[in-house]
C-alpha cells in the first residue's frame, strides 16, 4: 500500500505504477542529515540490528496487521517494552500472541476522540514516560464519504485522532531522556488537493474524491509532524518529530478498493513493491537510529531524509493545520 498502506494509487492500476515510480524518481536525499547506509531493501530487523532498546517505551498505533504489526515485532525483539494498539483490547492482545517480547495491548479508535482521551489515559497509567511514539494506524481510499464530526472521516482518523493522541502524550515524550515522534504518512501526500488542505471542505462535501481525501489526511500527518519538530525547538525539548513514508506495500489498506484494482495493482506493481518486514524498515530507523537523536523536521524515504515536493515543506500552512487541528479536538485537549 502506499504509506501505511496500500498499493492503491488513483482508479486505475497504470496510473498507480508510473505515480509510484515517478516519486520514486523526483525525491533527492538530503546528505546534511546521518544515514545507516540503508536503502529500499533493508528490512525492519536490518534497520535495528545490534541495538539494545531495553531501557525503551513504545508506542505503536495500528499494531494489529501489517506495518504496525512487523513494527511493534521487530522493537519488541529488540527489548523495548511496546505498547500496541487495536480498535479494541481483544484485537491488540490477540496481535501479540506468539510473539517474544514485552507488550502491553492497548484500544484506540482513532475516528473516536473519547476512545483517544481514554487510551491516553491508560498509557499514562501504564508508562510515566514515552520514548517512541509512532503513529502508524489509518484508513485509505473510502469508495463513499464517511463523516465522523461533521468531518471527512480519513482526516478524523489519520489525522485529527493521532493530533489529539500525541498532544494528550506529549508530556510523557518530552519526559523521556530523548524522545521521539514518528507520523506514518506517505508519499501519497502528493495526491492532497492544489490548496493541500481545504479548510472550508473538511466535511468532503464538495466533490469528494477518496484519494485527494486521503492525499490530504496523509499531507497533514507530514505538516503536524513539521510543525510539531518546531515547537519542540521551541520549547528547548530534545525531543524529536519526523514523518516517513513507508514505500509502496501491499497490505490491508487497500482493503477498500474493488478486487480488480487489487489484483492489477499487485500484479503490474510487483516490481517495486516492498514486503511489510521492508516497509516497517524506515519507521524503525528513524524511531531508534542512534544518531538522529538531534534529526527533527524531515520527510524520510528508505530510511533516507529526502527533499519532499509540493506542500510537504509549507510552515505556514504547517501553522495553519495546527490552530484548525487544535480548534477541532479542544474540548479534549482541555
Amino acid at each position: 500500500m502506499i504509506g501505511g498502506g496500500a498499493l492503491a494509487v488513483a482508479g486505475f492500476a497504470g496510473y498507480r505504477v508510473m505515480s509510484a515510480r515517478r516519486a520514486m524518481q523526483s525525491t533527492a536525499i538530503i546528505d546534511t542529515v546521518p544515514s545507516g547506509g540503508f536503502g529500499a531493501e533493508t528490512t525492519a530487523e536490518q534497520a535495528t540490528a545490534g541495538l539494545d532498546l531495553r531501557d525503551k517505551t513504545v508506542l505503536v498505533t495500528g499494531a494489529t496487521s501489517g506495518l504496525g504489526l512487523e513494527t511493534m515485532r521487530v522493537l519488541a525483539m529488540r527489548g523495548a517494552h511496546v505498547i500496541g494498539t487495536g480498535r479494541t483490547l481483544d484485537k491488540a492482545a490477540a496481535a501479540m500472541q506468539g510473539m517474544t517480547g514485552r507488550m502491553t495491548p492497548a484500544a484506540v479508535d482513532l475516528a473516536d476522540f473519547d476512545s483517544v482521551a481514554a487510551c491516553a489515559e491508560a498509557v499514562h497509567a501504564i508508562s510515566g514516560t514515552i520514548d517512541i511514539l509512532i503513529c502508524n494506524a489509518g484508513i485509505m481510499a473510502l469508495p463513499e464519504l464517511q463523516q465522523v464530526y461533521g468531518l471527512e472521516k480519513q482526516f478524523v482518523t489519520n489525522h485529527l485522532g493521532h493530533f489529539l493522541l500525541v498532544n494528550k502524550l506529549l508530556p510523557q515524550v518530552t519526559s523521556a531522556p530523548q524522545g521521539r515522534v514518528v507520523m506514518v504518512s506517505s508519499m501519497g501526500y502528493r495526491w492532497a488537493p492544489a490548496a493541500g488542505i481545504e479548510f472550508d471542505n473538511l466535511s468532503g462535501e464538495r466533490d469528494y474524491e477518496p484519494n485527494k481525501m486521503y492525499g490530504q489526511s496523509k499531507l497533514a500527518n507530514g505538516l503536524f509532524s513539521l510543525e510539531l519538530a518546531r515547537r519542540l525547538k521551541a520549547m528547548g525539548s530534545p525531543a524529536t518529530s519526523n514523518s516517513i513514508h513507508p514505500g509502496v506495500i501491499n497490505t490491508n489498506l487497500s482493503r477498500h478498493f474493488a478486487k480488480w484494482k487489487q489484483l492489477a495493482g499487485s500484479l503490474i506493481g510487483w516490481t517495486f513493491m516492498k514486503s511489510v518486514e521492508e516497509g516497517a524498515a524506515t519507521t524503525v530507523y528513524v524511531a531508534t537510529y542512534p544518531e538522529l537523536a538531534e534529526t527533527s523536521g524531515y520527510y524520510f524515504e528508505d530510511c533516507n531524509a529526502v527533499k519532499p515536493i509540493g506542500r510537504m515543506e509549507d510552515a505556514p500552512l504547517a501553522a495553519k493545520l495546527w490552530e484548525k487541528s487544535a480548534e477541532l479536538t479542544a474540548k479534549y485537549l482541555a
